[in-house]
């Protein structure tokens, strides 16, 4: 079984379901409609009885790109647009981290950005050794308040995750492996997909009750985080959101030239 809501592709066989970012020609960017797309398949899938457990996919070379540069400019320039951008964060966030579903994240390639943050949501991630993972808000002039700064510290450390969200950078599959990012590896993006289900197809064998307590468990420290530092992280986002260095930080990346910062 399987349907479509646009960018968002969900299917089902048996106990698993995959839900898969479906917008190959934009690398699968995660505009509003996404957001909400997204958001509706989680949520609706937690009120399945039949479903025991999610694979988080896409489809294209890439996982997700995150953000859209044009989107972007156009929520720095708007204020209502901003206002209606961050009420969207919230509810997608909570809809894949404090589901009471075990989902299992198949990253075959790189991951940018809120695709980086929306995978480590998950219960797993399992990336083929090819694959990258990075959170460069920053390099582009936006906090790094959509939910990055929630879970980098939760799998990486708050050291390791200053160290990355503060720059940058990009890590391999394999270096992310060592620091806690990314739960399995796999050789090649061809085998993520049949490993992430076959993880997911494994948990579902297992009582429903006990793998959704554990999780319960788990997730508790999580939710906490979660209200101590989403809403004010992504104030902080959208006050950025709003600066003329962000404006200068896309037009040096399309023009290929070095930017110039003004702190403002």
């Amino acid at each position: 079984m399987s349907h479509s809501e646009g960018g968002v592709l969900v299917l089902r066989e048996g106990q698993v379901a995959q839900i898969k970012l479906n917008r190959p020609e934009s690398y699968n960017a995660i505009t509003p409609q996404v957001h909400i797309e997204l958001t509706a398949a989680f949520r609706s899938l937690e009120e399945d009885q039949e479903v025991r457990a999610v694979v988080f996919a896409s489809t294209g070379k890439v996982f997700s790109a995150g953000g859209d540069f044009d989107l972007i400019l156009q929520h720095q320039a708007d204020p209502v647009e901003r206002a209606q951008a961050a009420r969207l964060g919230r509810p997608l966030f909570m809809a894949i981290s404090d589901s009471r579903l075990p989902i299992v994240t198949a990253l075959h390639g790189d991951a940018v950005g809120l695709g980086t943050t929306l995978a480590l949501c998950t219960d797993a991630v399992i990336a083929a050794r090819t694959a990258r993972i990075s959170d460069p808000h920053v390099v582009i002039g936006l906090a790094a308040g959509d939910g990055g700064g929630v879970v980098w510290p939760q799998s990486a450390g708050l050291l390791r995750a200053k160290r990355y969200l503060l720059t940058g950078d990009r890590l391999s599959a394999e270096v992310a492996f060592t620091m806690g990012l990314v739960t399995d590896l796999v050789d090649t993006p061809e085998e993520v997909l049949p490993a992430a289900v076959a993880m997911a197809q494994r948990i579902a064998s297992l009582p429903p009750q006990a793998v959704q307590s554990t999780k319960r468990i788990l997730n508790q420290g999580l939710r906490h985080r979660v209200d101590e530092m989403f809403d004010f992280g992504l104030a902080l986002e959208m006050e950025t959101m709003a600066t003329e260095d962000i404006i200068e930080a896309i037009s040096a990346f399309k023009q290929k030239r070095k930017p110039t910062y003004r702190g403002r």
